[in-house]
């Protein structure tokens, strides 16, 4: 969203939006809101708002001549208004910090690039980041061809033809019970008590644990509704906090139950909360009086806050170190380890779809290998001696 503010102008009020264009260059535009200065200062600020929403800046037309580091910074503005903001932040971090960069350096124009040019800077980049990191890369690069391929600059995306580095597995970092109840012992009575409790009871993301607010959840019905979310991110230089009446997917938004002792730990948090509003007065924070995860004076914990913190409360008692979305792992593993459905896991986590559960998650369904095993010896009426019937038997195996 871009920078703006009102201005009066001959009893008018005016939208003046601020802005960088491709170049880096600050730039102004003036909008009228055909509305008189006096009496309609509220709705000329909400056209504002909706204004700096939707402001698309003047982008030049790539052309096939251009440069390929200068195609794709048009591009990253171009998908500006069509991405989430924290997917923009991560694009322009990524191209700003390897790809621009090295292509710049190339001078390879866009109807020039080959797929060996691609596959050469993925394979140079492999010598010092992850795997993970280079799929990214070639995610942005691949998207911002396949634009070019759109808008007739090039007949074929050379992205497409070249081979993707194979991702490492990934394997979380999960606390196991007794862990997680010395981890809730420790946590009792901090800032810190609540969140843990909902990344390692109910899985969630640190986004869905910030953006947690009282009007989602329902004391009659006993039930949680996962439908708001709080994301940190940097952009253009300043640190942005957003939240949103959203959550990272569709399947992300979920009802779950709010069983009892969780359900006493809200409520006793509710009450505090309004005896520390009656005695900090107008200290305490009025602008985030529906959401859960606050400090004493009302102001919502940072999603930064939460990362920072927990590990020191680690270190601190002297309990085995792990980040904080690894209590989401913790959560899936003790599910696992009481026979909960891998689908049902799914849905509990709000995974957009079953590949994604499975695939992170499925080395440690050691119950159902177990299962699978016995299944194979009930079927073929499997039986392995042991070394003394192998003794009795004068050194030779004998069926039975």
């Amino acid at each position: 969203m871009v920078a703006g503010h009102l201005q009066e102008k001959k009893g008018y009020f005016y939208m003046v939006l601020t802005y960088k264009d491709h170049e880096g260059k600050r730039k102004s535009k003036w909008i009228t809101t055909g509305l008189t200065v006096k009496g309609n200062k509220k709705r000329a600020q909400e056209l504002l708002q909706e204004a700096r929403k939707n402001f698309v800046p003047d982008i030049p037309v790539p052309t096939e001549d251009m440069l390929f580091h200068d195609f794709l910074k048009q591009w990253l503005e171009i998908a500006k208004s069509t991405i989430q903001l924290t997917t923009y932040s991560s694009y322009i971090g990524m191209s700003n910090s390897a790809i621009l960069p090295y292509f710049k350096e190339k001078g390879i124009k866009l109807t020039d690039l080959k797929p060996k040019d691609i596959q050469d800077f993925y394979t140079l980049q492999l010598k010092r980041v992850k795997a993970s990191t280079v799929i990214h890369y070639h995610a942005i690069i691949h998207k911002a061809l396949k634009y070019a391929v759109k808008i007739d600059l090039i007949p074929t995306n050379p992205a497409s033809k070249i081979e993707r580095p194979r991702q490492e597995r990934f394997v979380g970092s999960f606390y196991d019970t007794k862990e997680i109840n010395q981890l809730f012992d420790v946590a009792k009575g901090t800032n810190l008590e609540i969140p843990i409790l909902l990344g390692a009871f109910y899985g969630l993301r640190r986004s869905e644990v910030v953006g947690l607010k009282w009007s989602a959840i329902d004391f009659e019905n006993n039930s949680l509704v996962i439908k708001h979310t709080v994301t940190a991110f940097n952009l253009d230089g300043k640190h942005i906090i957003q939240a949103k009446d959203s959550t990272k997917n569709k399947s992300s938004m979920r009802t779950l139950p709010l069983v009892p002792a969780f359900k006493e730990k809200l409520l006793a948090m509710k009450e505090k909360q309004e005896f520390n509003r009656k005695l900090c007065g107008r200290s305490y924070s009025k602008d985030y009086l529906d959401y859960i995860c606050v400090n004493e004076l009302g102001v919502r914990l940072r999603p930064g806050h939460i990362t920072t913190a927990f590990p020191k409360l680690l270190e601190d008692h002297g309990l085995r170190r792990i980040r904080f979305h690894d209590l989401r792992h913790s959560c899936a593993s003790l599910l696992l380890a009481n026979n909960v459905p891998m689908k049902q896991i799914q849905d509990w986590l709000g995974h957009s779809d079953f590949s994604t559960t499975a695939n992170i998650y499925a080395h440690l369904d050691y119950n159902s290998k177990i299962s699978s095993a016995q299944a194979m010896v009930d079927g073929l009426n499997f039986v392995i001696e042991t070394p003394k019937d192998v003794e009795q038997n004068n050194g030779s195996i004998q069926p039975k």
